[in-house]
């Protein structure tokens, strides 16, 4: 995928699933649940054993039906090798100037991760295509999404951090394009004991909210 179609399916979709597995068979079973469920985006986190193999194996079987991701990516030879296994986008819980640097030169799509606004503002000016506020749930939640939109409403944010179903709608009405899930979606009960429906249906719930936030935005806006 070209870097402005994995921007758009991003936006379309408005979910970016993070799988915390424990194994990468589970992350790989975790992908295939919630594309099930409607996502057709996974983020693969350096924090899952195998990640890079995970990432390869992804890619390379999912036949461009589900974007895959690399995350927890904190340096430029670690993003490196993301991109060599398939990985369409590079993403962090913080800014690392060398990673953007290296994304924006293979023409992939990055989103860094950043919490204050002077943060957000030096991810967005190196090149990073997304921000990612990270964890935002710590800091205000959606009033706190709000408040950085009023005051950067150019800078496209993913909010990230811990958010249920009741308040990722609230994150989207503040104003972030995107929900970086993770255990709210990819429940580690579900994933321990491998109940890949539980995980299937959370994806539906979230996928349901989108569509009806955005429904009603496009109702305001006409």
């Amino acid at each position: 995928m070209t870097r402005e179609e994995v921007w758009q399916c991003i936006l379309e979709v408005g979910i970016i699933p993070s799988v915390r597995a424990s194994s990468a068979d589970l992350a790989v079973a975790a992908a295939k649940a919630v594309w099930e469920g409607g996502i057709p985006i996974i983020e693969v986190p350096m924090t899952v054993p195998g990640a890079i193999g995970v990432i390869e194996d992804l890619a390379s079987g999912a036949r461009g039906e589900i974007l895959v991701g690399a995350g927890t990516v904190l340096g430029a030879e670690t993003a490196a090798r993301c991109l060599d296994a398939g990985a369409e986008f590079i993403a962090s819980p913080g800014f690392d100037s060398e990673t953007v640097k290296l994304a924006n030169l293979q023409d992939k799509l990055v989103m860094a991760g950043a919490l204050t606004p002077t943060e957000i503002i030096t991810a967005w000016k190196a090149g990073s295509d997304f921000v990612k506020v990270f964890p935002c749930d710590n800091v205000g939640g959606p009033k706190y999404i709000r408040a950085v939109k009023a005051a950067l409403p150019q800078i496209p944010l993913v909010a990230a951090g811990e958010m249920d179903t009741e308040t990722a709608a609230e994150f989207l009405c503040a104003g972030a394009s995107a929900l970086g899930v993770a255990d709210e979606l990819m429940m580690p009960e579900a994933l321990r004991t491998r109940d890949m429906e539980a995980i299937t249906e959370a994806a539906r719930r979230y996928v349901a909210i989108v569509r009806a936030v955005r429904e009603r935005q496009s109702e305001r806006a006409a």
